[in-house]
């Protein structure tokens, strides 16, 4: 059984198709790089999974069922960062207010739940960070904690939309190769969306590309080529590949930066 599976999906916000007529299936313990330009879709199709987003056309399932909000299956780390606590919230309560969806005041937690907080807190490696004010952390250390966050209840999916945002490279390296380890670990089917192929190309073993209301899903090599990225971008692309790393250009200029400037987010959130 496929673990997600869209059959002639079409997403649509505020009657505008972001995907049309999508058919994909992902595969369990798949590692997927969810990869387009600006404005493609990237998070409304996670939304989809999470069920917070229904199709306007076609079937899509998770787990063989349709998307059900709030699953224990699944892990989900959102692009927005607006939301974390800017007072003197130290990881442990951080982690301890969300467990159950807690909004004001910190729980006290069950001895189950510090059990399961010192579970997610030694896989992510943040004992030691775990007792420090939010507020004090770098952004990797805090992406750290949201993963684990995500990791709570155990999930056998995990979306990660965009967890690079405002990472040096060496942040960037050290979160892609600890989210590998953890989906080796856990046996977790993972879709990491990114801004840039190279960032995921020695961790995944699929590309989901997305562009012009269309996806394409396959290994890098069946995906990034001129003729699927040029449908997908509408224009024409070249594929560079230089010393293992991949170039998507529109004339001299490559592409996946070009569509990722400042106001990136500004623009996503206006489209969900």
């Amino acid at each position: 059984m496929s673990v997600i599976a869209f059959d002639r999906v079409t997403l649509a916000i505020g009657g505008e198709a972001i995907l049309a007529g999508v058919s994909l299936a992902i595969e369990p313990g798949q590692f997927v790089g969810v990869l387009g330009p600006n404005g493609s879709g990237k998070t409304t199709l996670m939304r989809a999974i999470l069920g917070l987003l229904t199709p306007t056309a076609g079937a899509l399932t998770v787990f063989g069922r349709p998307p059900a909000r709030g699953s224990a299956t699944i892990g989900y780390m959102p692009q927005t960062r607006s939301d974390l606590p800017t007072l003197r919230l130290t990881g442990r309560d951080f982690l301890a207010s969300s467990l159950h969806g807690h909004r004001w005041g910190l729980p006290v937690p069950s001895t189950a739940d510090a059990r399961e907080i010192d579970r997610v807190i030694d896989l992510v490696g943040v004992r030691d960070l775990a007792g420090r004010p939010l507020n004090e952390l770098s952004g990797g250390e805090r992406q750290r904690l949201l993963l684990a966050q995500a990791l709570m209840g155990d999930p056998r999916l995990l979306l990660l939309d965009e967890p690079l945002i405002s990472l040096d490279p060496r942040q960037q390296h050290a979160v892609v190769e600890l989210i590998r380890r953890l989906a080796e670990e856990l046996h977790l089917t993972v879709l990491f969306s990114a801004h840039e192929l190279n960032q995921l190309l020695t961790v995944i073993d699929r590309v989901l590309y997305l562009g012009n209301r269309q996806a394409a899903l396959g290994t890098v090599d069946d995906v990034a080529t001129p003729q699927v990225l040029s449908r997908l971008y509408g224009s024409p692309i070249d594929v560079v590949r230089v010393a293992g790393r991949i170039f998507i250009m529109s004339g001299d200029k490559d592409v996946e930066h070009e569509n990722h400037g400042p106001h990136e987010h500004g623009h996503d959130h206006a489209r969900l």
